[in-house]
């Protein structure tokens, strides 16, 4: 039996995966919430989660002012306000770089921080998305050198990958099953009793920390290779002159058809994870194809939409250069303001590549971060002009009843990425 006083929890990280995660443990623990950007720290302790992953009236029932209370969530970019935690939980970002290797960086950073403040007998759980070893391999040394402890003697470690599901309002973290790992069975024990403490969902026990790392990235890699087939699929079928959801449609009426869809596949899982599971497979000698395959199939349909609008344009007789194209979201996915590796990025940058002029509204996001991170401008509201192409990307909640006609001039046309809208002219 878990006692929650035995337990002062540290979660560093406080994005998408790391703040559900510190809320849902502060209501029975201990919680410090660590994260070194300082305007991320002063917007939770005032009660605001910029990502919407938790309500205010829910984050607010949880934070506190006093580290030294029994439960709670204190935020801080303070390294000492860590030092009296014992069970560490790392949520930071693992991306990929240019040429689509595995960044482990922030990862390395945060095993740094948890070092300098780690005693005997502490824990250290990863959350973030690696290839399997990358734990015990790459990350414990680094605690070992910084803490100057020894693994497994006077510190302990375990794996348990994050599910979360950004703007998914149904199925939040305690609502998903867990995975959970330890390097030793007595602290593996340990750990699947603090998670199954808060986890309503339930938890299940790896055998080990590379089984764990590897079940999480197989999860990704999965949809992304299913997802790379119906894109393949809507390739062939707009060759054949065929409505791509319309053959799901009634394929999707056999008991056993997985009902994927095609579209533009970004975000920090997806379209990162397979690249970290294909790195330690070409480290280890082996090739993977279908790995690969899908995700060149699926880097591409950016270009691919672009290249469909500017064929619809030139059909209806309308000059690309200088046209007027208004691109209806800019998020990974709808109903959220994440941006991280969008991939309507490359059908706006293949539109502009044709000197076609683009706007781009969404009403999720800020605009000024679309812009540090991408260049790009965003407007949140579309403006009242009209324009020759319409490209619905992104199919959140506010575009799937909008009345289009007003905003396309008279040869104008709609290329619904998405299967949103009721009028269209094309869709994937």
């Amino acid at each position: 039996m878990i006692n929650s006083k035995d337990f002062r929890i540290g979660i560093i990280g406080l994005g998408y995966v790391g703040l559900p995660l510190a809320r849902l443990f502060a209501t029975q623990y201990s919680v410090t919430g660590f994260d070194i950007n300082q305007k991320r720290v002063d917007q939770l302790n005032a009660g605001d989660d910029v990502t919407l992953e938790v309500e205010e009236d829910l984050l607010n029932a949880v934070l506190k002012t006093d580290n030294n209370a029994d439960s709670g969530l204190f935020c801080s970019t303070d390294l000492k306000d860590l030092k009296a935690c014992n069970f560490y939980i790392i949520t930071v970002p693992t991306p990929v770089d240019k040429n689509h290797r595995p960044d482990l960086t922030p990862l390395f950073k945060a095993s740094e921080t948890v070092g300098k403040v780690l005693d005997k007998g502490d824990i250290i759980i990863y959350e973030s998305t690696v290839y399997p070893g990358a734990t015990e391999e790459d990350c414990i040394p680094i605690v070992e050198k910084i803490s100057g402890l020894k693994f497994n003697e006077d510190f302990y470690a375990g794996y348990s990958p994050e599910r979360i599901n950004p703007g998914d309002k149904e199925h939040t973290v305690e609502k998903i099953l867990k995975v959970t790992s330890g390097s030793t069975p007595e602290v593996a024990k340990k750990i699947d009793g603090v998670y199954a403490s808060v986890i309503t969902a339930g938890t299940h026990l790896a055998p080990s920390i590379k089984v764990a790392e590897a079940a999480k990235v197989i999860e990704n890699s999965q949809r992304d290779i299913n997802i790379a087939f119906v894109n393949e699929l809507a390739k062939i079928f707009n060759l054949l002159n065929i409505d791509t959801h319309d053959v799901l449609e009634a394929a999707g009426t056999k008991w056993n058809f997985l009902p994927f869809k095609p579209g533009l596949v970004g975000g920090h899982c997806i379209g990162v994870d397979p690249y970290y599971l294909a790195q330690k497979a070409q480290e280890s000698g082996y090739h993977p194809e279908i790995i690969l395959a899908g995700r060149r199939i699926n880097d591409s349909m950016g270009q691919y939409v672009a290249g469909e609008m500017i064929k619809l344009l030139i059909q209806n007789d309308i000059k690309v250069k200088n046209s007027k194209i208004l691109v209806l979201g800019i998020t990974f996915k709808e109903n959220c303001p994440d941006v991280r590796n969008t991939r309507v990025v490359d059908v706006v940058e293949e539109l502009q590549g044709f000197s076609a002029g683009v706007t781009i509204v969404d009403p999720w996001v800020k605009p000024e971060e679309v812009k540090a991170e991408y260049g790009l401008d965003v407007l949140n509201e579309i403006p009242d002009e009209q324009y020759d192409g319409i490209l619905l990307a992104v199919a959140h909640e506010q575009f799937k009843n909008i009345n289009l006609e007003p905003l396309l001039k008279p040869s104008g046309i709609i290329y619904d990425v998405k299967k949103t809208l009721k009028n269209y002219n094309k869709r994937l």
